[in-house]
């Protein structure tokens, strides 16, 4: 499991301290809103936490925020072009499969970019994101299993799908070789600035 790297962990920690503070909540408040301990909330405002993907997303869902706001240090322009090589993957699977946050799009709505490759019969599961919240993937090399709810959907390189990310889903490779695919997030029209 891949979690933020020691550079990143004072500007997550910032975000998610201005965050909470804008958003009016206590410890315990987003703790309860991000099924995310105090003890944990405590260690990352404090500088001492190691939150992974996971714990990212549920943070940001529960602050209404793109997971990249999170990352993202608001005193420096953000770059306009990204090196996914050069990105610290997000998520790394136990047999190579990774999910890099490549950049977000701030307008007219937040919009995350990601790059993912699933290893064969790796699978990420996702849970339910805030209402409005929908996800595209276009998938480049290989193929997929798409879950959402209760129904699974096979991918294969060429195709693109778009769904509402409000119900729990998992991304699967399948077949005999890496599968990637580009994502991205899309976040409702009332998150815009956040």
């Amino acid at each position: 499991m891949t979690t933020v790297n020691d550079a990143a962990l004072e500007i997550v920690a910032r975000n998610v301290r201005s965050a909470r503070a804008a958003a009016g909540l206590s410890l315990d408040a987003l703790a309860a809103r991000s099924d995310v301990s105090k003890g944990a909330l405590v260690a990352l405002e404090g500088e001492r936490g190691n939150p992974n993907l996971t714990t990212l997303v549920r943070l940001a869902d529960a602050l209404g925020r793109p997971v990249s706001s999170l990352m993202e240090d608001e005193r420096e322009e953000p770059p306009m072009v990204v090196d996914a090589d050069e990105v610290v993957p997000l998520w790394t699977g136990p047999h190579g499969s990774t999910a890099r946050l490549l950049l977000t799009n701030p307008r007219p709505v937040p919009v995350e970019v990601w790059r993912w490759q699933l290893q064969p019969g790796e699978r990420h599961d996702s849970k339910a994101h805030q209402v409005g919240v929908t996800e595209t993937l276009t998938i480049v090399r290989g193929q997929m299993l798409l879950g959402i709810a209760d129904a699974v959907h096979a991918l294969r390189a060429g195709q693109a799908t778009a769904f509402s990310a409000e119900a729990p889903h998992f991304y699967e490779g399948a077949g005999r070789g890496p599968c990637e695919l580009i994502m991205t997030v899309h976040l409702p029209m009332e998150h815009r600035g956040a």
